[in-house]
């Protein structure tokens, strides 16, 4: 009866991981999570858009051609109508009878 015994301890204990390898395993695992905590912490601190993002020219030129994002309020130039006006000739009326 001792021999089965002595077979199932070491059946169970080859089968079993060493706890030194698990703890480093699980100990690396800490030390990578930090180190990615510390860099995505370090990113938060950074502008979501690199400086002069907002001033590009592409965005720029939205503005002016989209007339909804350039007449709203806090957007509008006051000389946009007399701009528009003098670029923009009226019509001329050749209706003769």
């Amino acid at each position: 009866m001792g021999f089965i015994m002595e077979f199932a301890e070491n059946m169970i204990l080859r089968m079993m991981e060493d706890p030194e390898k698990r703890d480093a395993a699980q100990r690396e695992h800490v030390y990578r999570m930090k180190e990615r905590c510390e860099r995505t912490k370090a990113a938060w601190s950074l502008p979501l858009r690199p400086y002069g993002f907002w001033t590009f020219e592409r965005f720029n030129s939205q503005l002016s051609w989209d007339p909804q994002i350039s007449q709203q309020a806090g957007r509008r130039d006051p000389y946009d109508d007399l701009i528009h006006r003098h670029s923009n000739p009226p019509p001329s009326s050749s209706c003769r009878s």
